[in-house]
């Protein structure tokens, strides 16, 4: 009499991993066409340091949009404390900060 099917049988496929053959796949170089040597040449100093202008720009923004959110609640502004005020430093610290990502 034939047994029947539980709901626990197995439904997926077998594993199809091969066994015992050796590895799968030909081993994979990152670069064939680098010398073999670990020598890293140094990168040139045009590319090591960023403008001055740079660092100027990021302090110089960063400061302003410090600036002009506590004249904002200072109330000095014309027109009083405005919400376009408050948003317009907080862009300027927002620049401040990704300049300042390319600072090097």
């Amino acid at each position: 009499m034939p047994k029947a099917k539980s709901s626990r049988t197995r439904r997926y496929a077998p594993s199809s991993r091969r066994r015992g053959r050796g590895p799968t796949a030909p081993a994979v170089t990152r670069n064939p066409a680098a010398p073999s040597g670990r020598y890293t040449p140094p990168i040139p100093r045009e590319y090591r340091e960023s403008p001055k202008i740079v660092p100027i720009t990021m302090f110089a923004l960063l400061i302003a949009g410090m600036l002009v959110i506590i004249v904002n609640y200072l109330e000095v502004l014309p027109g009083g404390a405005n919400n376009w005020y408050l948003l317009g430093g907080l862009v300027s610290i927002t620049a401040g900060f990704i300049v300042a990502t390319r600072y090097r």
